[in-house]
């Protein structure tokens, strides 16, 4: 991967449609050896979703942009170190976490958490829950925002060490061995906390539900 990258750097320059089909290691190399708009392009890849991750860990919007922006600007300024032999997503997922985590430790309130509907299936560690309801119809909006309201007072509740890998593995969908890399946990504690996360979470809502 790391020739062939090279070999784009000594060719004529790659037009968007062309970088947009490279990876997120491809292009850090591409930017390193001088194609500035490789970082546009992984800065567009991940912004949202990031955005989307830590505005779920904080619970505000703006201090979520704030963050994000903040990532970015470590990667940045850290990229010529990142370990190329490594995922790209992991590694600024884990700056972003601990920024959140940082925050949350700064301040008193807790972060709210949004869900639209909950699904059975816990047990299954293959696939993450899923949060969309595809029948969901216009007049089930008021249920819809009831609901999240009872969601929101739950993981109000959950540990932050627990909420964390829960957002991470439940609305993220990362795997298992990424939340491990990016909480610095080994898988057995990942595991472990995310089943008490969800067995917290189902105790405290289900009696509603």
């Amino acid at each position: 991967m790391q020739q062939a990258a090279l070999k784009f750097t000594q060719a004529k320059p790659l037009g968007r449609a062309e970088l947009q089909e490279l990876d997120d290691n491809e292009l850090v190399i591409l930017y390193l050896g001088g194609t500035s708009r490789a970082f546009d392009l992984l800065v567009e890849r991940y912004q949202t979703r990031l955005l989307n991750f830590v505005y779920r860990t904080v619970g505000d919007r703006e201090r979520a942009e704030d963050l994000v922006q903040e990532a970015f600007v470590r990667v940045y300024r850290h990229l010529a170190r990142f370990d190329q032999s490594k995922k790209f997503s992991t590694w600024v997922y884990t700056i972003a976490s601990n920024l959140a985590k940082n925050e949350l430790r700064n301040r008193a309130r807790n972060p709210l958490v949004y869900f639209q509907t909950m699904t059975s299936g816990w047990e299954d560690e293959d696939r993450p829950l899923e949060f969309e309801d595809p029948s969901a119809r216009p007049d089930d909006a008021f249920d819809r925002r009831h609901l999240r309201e009872q969601v929101d007072a739950a993981v109000l509740r959950l540990p932050v060490h627990h909420r964390q890998v829960f957002v991470l593995r439940e609305l993220e969908g990362r795997s298992y061995e990424e939340i491990a890399e990016m909480t610095k946990c080994n898988l057995g504690t990942v595991k472990s906390r995310l089943n008490r996360a969800r067995s917290a979470f189902a105790e405290i809502l289900g009696p509603q539900l």
